[in-house]
């Protein structure tokens, strides 16, 4: 079993992480890597390793772990592969737009409460119309 971080790819891997699976240099991924300088997306290769779909051709290539474990098992050989994808590490940016989320969740729950309570007077117009802005 080979552990790999992500590094924010939404569970994809870059090179780096291939090139760790594999064992291989950086240059053999890319020699392995079903790409061509005259198709963005060229057609699926059972013998190659197939990066997942891009939009630019400046794109990172990316794979998917599924995709590297049938080519280290059917092309290279490599047997067992298994590839278990780690989240990586919570950073301090991280941590802090989580709270900011928990802290708007919070206010929404609280403006949704006091929505749900009838007041005893009606709002003055520009407050109504802030108040529906809000929500």
């Amino acid at each position: 079993m080979i552990d790999v971080q992500t590094d924010n790819y939404q569970g994809l891997l870059s090179i780096e992480a291939v090139q760790k699976v594999l064992n291989r240099s950086r240059a053999s991924v890319y020699r392995y890597a079903n790409t061509s300088p005259d198709s963005l997306n060229p057609p699926y290769d059972p013998q190659r390793l197939n990066p997942e779909l891009r939009t630019d051709k400046d794109a990172v290539l990316l794979f998917h772990p599924n995709e590297v474990a049938r080519f280290a098992r059917d092309v290279l050989g490599i047997k067992p592969v298994t590839i278990q994808v780690q989240e990586p590490v919570a950073t301090v940016t991280q941590e802090l737009l989580r709270s900011i989320l928990t802290e708007l969740q919070t206010i929404r729950s609280m403006l949704s409460d006091r929505q749900d309570v009838p007041s005893s007077q009606p709002l003055p117009e520009n407050a109504r119309l802030e108040h529906n802005r809000l929500l």
